[in-house]
C-alpha cells in the first residue's frame, strides 16, 4: 500500500488544483490531503473565498482524494508523514526544494504546475468582471 500526501489551500477549486490532485492520487493506492484552516491561512496573509468547511466538502468529494484533513501549521508536516504511514509527498514545483527536509521520511515530489491557471489569476478575473 502506497499512501501519498499533498497540501494545500484548494480555494476556488480550478483545473491545476484537479491536475495536481489527480497525479499525486496515481502514484499510490491512498491520497491524503491536508487543508489550510481559515486561521492557517490568515497567518500566511490568505484570504480564501471559501470557508474550511466547504473546500473540505469539496476536496472529499474528489474520487481520488481519500483522506482530508487540517493543516494548522508549516510545522506538521513530518508528524503527519509518520501519523499517516506516508510514503510519498507531493507539491507543486513553484515549492521546489522547500520540503527536502522530508527525503529521510518518505519520497518528496514536485510536479509541475499547470501553465496559466492559478486561484489569483482566477479571482482576479472574477473582481475584474464585477468592477
Amino acid at each position: 500500500m502506497i499512501n501519498v500526501i499533498t497540501y494545500g489551500t484548494f480555494d476556488v477549486l480550478h483545473r491545476g488544483h484537479i491536475n495536481l490532485l489527480r497525479r499525486a492520487k496515481d502514484l499510490g493506492n491512498n491520497l491524503y490531503v491536508g487543508l489550510s484552516t481559515d486561521a492557517f491561512n490568515i497567518g500566511k496573509n490568505k484570504k480564501s473565498v471559501l470557508p474550511f468547511e466547504d473546500r473540505r466538502c469539496v476536496l472529499e468529494s474528489l474520487k481520488f482524494v481519500d483522506f482530508v484533513f487540517e493543516e494548522q501549521n508549516w510545522d506538521q508536516k513530518i508528524s503527519d508523514v509518520v501519523k499517516y504511514g506516508i510514503n510519498i509527498f507531493v507539491i507543486g514545483d513553484d515549492w521546489k526544494g522547500h520540503f527536502d527536509f522530508l527525503k529521510p521520511h518518505c519520497k518528496v515530489v514536485y510536479l509541475p504546475r499547470t501553465p496559466g491557471v492559478s486561484t489569483s489569476l482566477l479571482k482576479e478575473k472574477v473582481l475584474s468582471m464585477n468592477g
